[in-house]
């Protein structure tokens, strides 16, 4: 009976076992159909993944081969362009050398125009001057002509007037002798000049102030100035005259007019600028009595010339009534 019990305890420890065993086996079973299952699982999500990835990679693909296309037109658009801009850029390059050309020709134009115009200006000052000069020359011979004839004029008006004055004075000392020789009065005592104020160059006296003297002394220097430039006109005149014959400018006739006239001119032009030369040394004089406080007093009286007279005559030194006669001191 034990035994049996044993044994059925051991048939129970062997079916316990076995079916051990079998729920094993079937959680291997299991374990294996899961693990399948996750190996079909896994398989499926690489399978999808391969081809999720074959998928990305031909998009790729086709996004580089676009990308490569589009690169492909930019660059031919942009070479396109630039061969554009290259052309645009030469024909700007011609269209400004054909500018500067037309520029260089207008301004070598303007130039020739400037020159030419300077030419025609240079010409017609050349042609300017020369009319002045000849214009001038013409004055000057007109105006040397009108000179001489007014010199000429002036010469015998002082000639006339010398004469005249000569006359007077020969008839008033003719009478004054006529007088003498009725009369036959004591040559009077020479009476002593009185001086007073001294100012300004000028020696006043009792007869006559520094106004008067200042008024004599500027008309003494003024006729000085006239008659030195009468008496330099005339010598230049006597000397072209003799030039003009030694360069044979005159033409000398059978009777021989021109030639004796102009020796006569000569002759008359020496002797006025004698003459007024000698009134410039009476005039010099005269303006050393100014200074000196003897102006104006005769040199053979010592009397008072009257004031009329200096007036008439400044560098005068004597009265009308001791005038001798001819052409001397006066």
């Amino acid at each position: 009976m034990a035994t049996t019990i044993a044994q059925k305890k051991a048939a129970k420890k062997k079916a316990a076992l076995v079916k051990k065993k079998a729920a094993l086996a079937k959680k291997k079973a299991a374990a294996k159909k899961v693990a399948l299952a996750k190996k079909k699982v896994a398989a499926h999500k690489v399978a999808v993944a391969k081809k999720k990835a074959l998928a990305k990679k031909v998009t790729l693909a086709k996004k580089v081969t676009l990308a490569k296309k589009k690169a492909a037109l930019a660059k031919k658009k942009k070479l396109e362009l630039a061969k554009k801009l290259a052309l645009r850029k030469a024909a700007d390059a011609v269209r400004k050398l054909a500018k500067r050309k037309q520029d260089l020709a207008r301004k070598l134009l303007a130039a020739q125009r400037k020159k030419d115009q300077t030419a025609k200006k240079k010409a017609a000052a050349i042609v300017a001057k020369e009319k002045a000069k000849a214009k001038a020359r013409l004055e000057i011979e007109r105006k040397a002509a009108r000179e001489a004839k007014e010199a000429a004029r002036a010469a015998a008006v002082i000639a006339r007037e010398i004469e005249r004055k000569a006359k007077a004075d020969a008839k008033e000392a003719a009478r004054e002798a006529a007088l003498k020789a009725k009369r036959k009065p004591l040559p009077p005592p020479r009476p002593v000049i009185v001086k007073t104020t001294f100012q300004d160059g000028i020696q006043a006296t009792k007869e006559f102030d520094p106004r008067f003297l200042a008024l004599q002394r500027d008309a003494l220097v003024e006729a000085r100035t006239k008659l030195l430039g009468q008496a330099d006109r005339l010598e230049d005149e006597a000397h072209a005259l003799i030039q003009d014959v030694e360069m044979g400018d005159v033409q000398f006739d059978e009777e021989g007019g021109e030639g004796d006239t102009m020796v006569v001119e000569r002759e008359r032009d020496l002797t006025l600028s004698a003459q007024a030369r000698q009134t410039v040394e009476e005039i010099d004089a005269a303006l050393v009595r100014i200074r000196t406080g003897e102006y104006g007093y005769s040199v053979h009286s010592g009397l008072p010339i009257p004031r009329e007279r200096l007036k008439a005559l400044p560098w005068t030194t004597e009265s009308v009534l001791e005038r001798v006669g001819g052409i001397g001191n006066r």
